[in-house]
């Protein structure tokens, strides 16, 4: 049985429950961060691809009080909500995609390859895994308790990589979290056509467990997700599969899908179902999120252009 796009509920998504503030002024960071992303591409006023995280934001943000600064965190391609998650930086992360001073990496890295602390991100498919899987080896040996995240997509899972670092890591019983954020499709490809079996499945055949989140409600994932996450650190591989939405599209108006899966992922996001549901919260942290990354923008693209030399 293949997995396919998964369609509109019969019945509309559930109530949303109250967010802390400092969970949905997240939310709100990353959304109007990555909104503001496609603006300036629009506008011409960036260069080089940006894969935004646009109705995924809830991912990382459930998972952030669940990572410690021990922990290493590996992103993907549409990793600047895990990063803004992670750091809460929203000038070093846009200086680093325009190129100007103050940026993370120099601006070298771009939108997709980004390297701080013990935060790693790739644009290549599938590198991750296998690197996590070392990490979480040297820190199994050398700092108990801490552990390996590693955020792929479903069209990882054609990756030969990934199916090499899951036997390793359950051979080993190692500290290795991996994210799994299945929105359904695959760059084009939807995953009814790229993927045999299920990724719970393909978990199972090496002896790892696996748990799926269909809920976009923060406060019902993280409870769920902390007593797994402690059992990871004690090291039991697991695989967490987020079966979520891509609002947007691929990078920046590449989008194949029909207009029916579109519509679905609309339905389904947080966004608009929290204001409905909670709009005397929502909309004070909204319009606070929006000036801040409107200031963001103002003093980042004020500031030079990045000077990088490999020498320093």
């Amino acid at each position: 049985m293949t997995e396919t796009l998964a369609p509109a509920p019969a019945t509309s998504p559930a109530r949303l429950s109250r967010l802390a503030d400092d969970d949905l002024a997240l939310l709100l960071l990353i959304r109007h961060f990555e909104l503001e992303l496609l603006r300036l591409y629009g506008a011409g006023e960036l260069n080089g691809t940006t894969h935004t995280c646009l109705g995924q934001e809830y991912v990382p943000v459930a998972l952030r009080p669940l990572l410690g600064p021990g922990d290493f965190v590996f992103s993907n391609h549409r990793g600047h909500g895990h990063y803004l998650a992670r750091f809460g930086d929203a000038h070093g992360l846009l200086a680093e995609i325009m190129g100007r001073e103050g940026a993370v990496c120099g601006g070298v890295g771009g939108s997709q390859h980004l390297h701080r602390d013990r935060y790693l991100s790739t644009g290549v498919q599938g590198e991750s895994l296998p690197v996590a899987a070392g990490v979480a080896l040297h820190l199994r040996r050398t700092e108990p308790g801490t552990l390996a995240c590693v955020h792929i997509g479903d069209g990882t899972w054609g990756e030969g990589a990934v199916y090499e670092a899951l036997n390793l890591a359950s051979l080993w019983d190692l500290p290795l979290l991996v994210v799994v954020e299945n929105n359904g499709i695959a760059q084009s490809t939807p995953t009814g056509a790229q993927l045999a079996g299920t990724i719970a499945g393909r978990a199972a055949a090496f002896g790892i467990g696996h748990h799926l989140v269909v809920s976009t409600d923060v406060n019902e994932i993280r409870p769920a997700l902390e007593p797994l996450v402690a059992g990871v650190r004690r090291g039991r591989p697991l695989v967490v599969e987020f079966r979520t939405h891509r609002l947007g599209p691929h990078s920046k108006g590449d989008d194949t899908r029909p207009p029916e899966a579109v519509r679905a992922a609309r339905e389904h996001d947080w966004y608009d179902r929290y204001a409905h549901d909670h709009p005397d919260h929502f909309h004070p942290l909204d319009a606070r999120a929006r000036a801040l990354v409107e200031g963001v923008v103002a003093e980042v693209s004020a500031r030079p252009p990045s000077r990088w030399s490999p020498c320093e």
